[in-house]
This record gives C-alpha cells, sequence and structure tokens, in this order.
C-alpha cells in the first residue's frame, strides 16, 4: 500500500508555493494586491437577497410562517434555505464584486468543529435566479488541509475561472464549498470515519452538505452536487461519490491517490476497505448503478497517472464512467490544476449536472 512519503512531498511543494507567493508580494505591488484583495476582510456576509428575517439566525427558533411559494419554475427538486443561517465573515473579493467568506460550523453528525469557506457566483444574486436552486461544487484542499482550505485563496484562481466559465458558456454558476479536510496538521484521516479518530467522513459527507442546504438555494437530488479536490483531496472526493452515489454525482479528481494510505487505519482493515475506492467501483459495477462521473486531472510533468489509467481500466465500466486529462506541462499544484479545468474538466462537469433556471414571464 501507498505510504507517506508522497503525502510530505506534496506538502512541501505547498509550502514553497507559498513562499514564493510571499516573497513576490513586495513594495508597491503589495499595496495594490492588499486594497483590492482585503477591502471589506472581516466585515459580515449575507448571500443571497432573500430578505434577513427569512431564515433564522443560528440559536434562534424558527418563526411560524407559511410553506415557501413555489419556485418559478415549479421544479419540486428546487430546496430554498433551510436555516438557521451562518454567520458568515468576508476573507477575499474577487474583481467581479463576488466575495469569498467564512464561517465556523459546528458538524451535528460528525461531532466536529471546523471552518468553511464559501463563494456564490454573480448569477447568485440575480432577480431572475431568486427562487432557483444553484449546483454545489465541494472543493477539497491536499496538504495539510487544516487549518485552512487553500481553495480560499483566491491566488490560485478557481474561482475567477468558474465566473469566466459562465460567461463564455463552458461552465454551470457553482456555489464553491471549501470546508477543512482534516481535524488537525498532524495525520491525515482519508475523508473517513476511522475508528477511535474524528468523524471526517460524517464532516464531508453529512454535515457540510446540510450546512450547504441550511444557508443556499440548494437542489434535493444528486444532479446539483458534485466535489473536486487536488491530492489527498481529490481522493476524498472520489471516495465521498463512490460512497455516496444517492446523494453525489460527479468529481474532478486532480493528482490524487487511489486507495487509501493514512496510517491511523492501522489494525481497522474491514473499516478501511468501506473506504476504499476501488472496491466501491466493484460494488457499483456488481449492483448496476447508479452512474458516477470521475473525471482524473494530472499534470504531464507529475507522477501518478498510472494509477489513474489502471483504475479507469479494472473499473472504468458500467456505471461507473472516468475520463482521464493530462494538463500539459502541469506539475502538481493548484494553479495548474485550475488551468486543467478551465482548459475542459468545468464544462465536463457542468454537462453532468444540473444548473439553475431563470424565472419564465
Amino acid at each position: 500500500m501507498h505510504q507517506d512519503p508522497p503525502r510530505r512531498s506534496r506538502r512541501a511543494i505547498w509550502i514553497s508555493a507559498a513562499v514564493a507567493f510571499v516573497l513576490l508580494l513586495g513594495g508597491g505591488g503589495f499595496a495594490a494586491w492588499k486594497l483590492e484583495w482585503f477591502s471589506g476582510n472581516g466585515d459580515s456576509v449575507s448571500f443571497g437577497k432573500a430578505p434577513a428575517s427569512a431564515v433564522p439566525a443560528a440559536g434562534e427558533p424558527s418563526p411560524a410562517a407559511p410553506s415557501a411559494p413555489p419556485t418559478p419554475t415549479g421544479d419540486p427538486d428546487v430546496l430554498l434555505p433551510t436555516g438557521p443561517k451562518s454567520d458568515f465573515k468576508q476573507t477575499a473579493k474577487l474583481d467581479d464584486g463576488t466575495v469569498i467568506a467564512k464561517t465556523r460550523l459546528a458538524g451535528a453528525k460528525s461531532g466536529f468543529e471546523g471552518d468553511v469557506w464559501v463563494w456564490t457566483p454573480k448569477e447568485y444574486d440575480e432577480a431572475k435566479y431568486e427562487k432557483s436552486a444553484f449546483p454545489v461544487l465541494i472543493a477539497l484542499p491536499g496538504g495539510n488541509g487544516f487549518p485552512s482550505n487553500y481553495w480560499s485563496d483566491r491566488s490560485l484562481g478557481l474561482q475567477k475561472a468558474i465566473g469566466e466559465g459562465v460567461r463564455a458558456g463552458t461552465s454551470l454558476p457553482f456555489i464553491v464549498v471549501m470546508p477543512v479536510l482534516n481535524p488537525d496538521s498532524k495525520y491525515y484521516y482519508d475523508g473517513a470515519d476511522i475508528p477511535g479518530q474524528p468523524k471526517m467522513g460524517t464532516w464531508i459527507a453529512e454535515d457540510v452538505p446540510a450546512f450547504a442546504k441550511a444557508n443556499f438555494r440548494t437542489y434535493k437530488s444528486r444532479d446539483g452536487w458534485a466535489f473536486m479536490g487536488s491530492s489527498s483531496g481529490a481522493f476524498v472526493g472520489m471516495k465521498t461519490v463512490l460512497q455516496y452515489p444517492d446523494r453525489f454525482k460527479a468529481v474532478i479528481a486532480s493528482g490524487g491517490e487511489i486507495v487509501p494510505d493514512s496510517p491511523l487505519w492501522k489494525g481497522h482493515q474491514a473499516e478501511m476497505d468501506a473506504n476504499n475506492p476501488e472496491k466501491l467501483a466493484q460494488k457499483l459495477i456488481d449492483g448496476n448503478g447508479p452512474e458516477v462521473y470521475i473525471n482524473f486531472q494530472v499534470g504531464t510533468k507529475e507522477t501518478g497517472k498510472e494509477r489513474m489509467t489502471r483504475f479507469q481500466q479494472q473499473y472504468g465500466k458500467g456505471p461507473v464512467k472516468t475520463t482521464i486529462r493530462d494538463i500539459q506541462n502541469g506539475e502538481h499544484n493548484g494553479w495548474h490544476y485550475v488551468r486543467g479545468m478551465k482548459e475542459g474538466s468545468l464544462e465536463w462537469i457542468s454537462k453532468v449536472l444540473k444548473g439553475p433556471q431563470p424565472a419564465t414571464g
């Protein structure tokens, strides 16, 4: 089984990239960057244009109210925010005026408490979509995955890529939800409920989606739910889609592992097998579905494609739909994975998910 060293090398890559990024922020360039990216940081953020009274705040009782009016599209799959709403604080602002904001989530089912970042596209605030659901893309980081989620850093360009894709007609306007992946920076937990450890599988698969449903207009069905991730986050996203195909439909998995390899699995073989994408894929094949969609991304300057190719050859059949995207001159980092998404992976995942529907008439 593949063990810790590759994960450590990836962590080193991210640390080096972060140091290089900081060194670039010198002189007047830093001042401009600070003005643009930090304006309004720490301010409270309210997503959507629903009245503040529409959703109860955390800790407040839900007021008695009539049922929500039907959506303009009449789509029974639309779920309006269930509440209670979270308290969001801005952490970054994009050029198009959209913001990334953070909140603290106490997972009701996992018992784990951690930070979650969210970004919504401009379309989410448009009047014609005010009663439409939006697809959710849960973005998972690699490396430590704690105490931050590097996809919430606007410098990687994920949110910008989605916004540009929407305008170009190659991407759906996703709500991007970015939780911490691990409960600490000492171990990696494979996004799973390892016996005796924090229930990170329940955090990712249940608490984070429940949080999104509480705060945003989402779809009830799996047609509006997907993952993307890099490195260890790619593994967790793929594993979760294969574990819960009734809840999630697709994943963009960039530069990740294929099998669980946390050292914390020692002595828990059965539980580890239940979190092994190869065994989960075979179970779906044997049960004839439901269909799931896995888009691997790999840079031509990194290792790991052979693992993806082997998985595709052995398990990419029947309901398990797999593709592999080569990122030319791509290395093991978020910037290059976002480039791969712009070059085709965003369009790929947008074709298998459900987008928002504008009001008619």
